[in-house]
């Protein structure tokens, strides 16, 4: 969610919104692929639940092949398509989910980790800010780009 990290991968980015998925939840259960200690984020299907986050629309469809490498799609990931909803209604948009084989519920996010969703913060409801700020990380991991 962080738009200087998107940018830093090289993202033509024509537009973001806020963006979000009901019925789904966000954990952070998929092992990192620098580090089988950390966990990164991942949607679940949780009925009660909703996500928030960043909807960037691309400057071209061909624009999404170059963050498959920074998220490990496809092996980490898959890159599916879901009817994400904004204030202008739904948009059908790339979602990461994490592959089965990396699942891991026993691990933490590092904080740094953690920062990256805030940066998000403008896209977020205060409560959902909040929620994720409160999330409990692992102490003294090594911060990777």
């Amino acid at each position: 969610m962080n738009p200087d990290r998107m940018q830093g991968r090289d993202m033509t980015a024509v537009s973001a919104v806020s963006g979000w998925l009901y019925g789904f939840g966000l954990r952070f259960n998929k092992r990192s692929r620098h580090d089988d200690s950390l966990a990164c984020a991942n949607i679940v299907y949780a009925p009660d639940e909703q996500i928030q986050g960043v909807l960037y629309e691309l400057a071209s469809g061909a624009e999404i092949i170059k963050l498959d490498p920074y998220e490990g799609a496809p092996r980490r990931y898959s890159r599916e398509v879901f009817s994400v909803q904004t204030k202008a209604g739904a948009k059908a948009a790339w979602v990461y989910v994490a592959n089965p084989a990396v699942l891991d519920s026993q691990i933490l996010p590092a904080r740094w980790y953690i920062e990256h969703l805030l940066a998000g913060r403008q896209y977020l409801s205060e409560e959902y800010w909040q929620a994720i700020d409160s999330t409990v990380c692992q102490a003294g991991s090594v911060k990777w780009s």
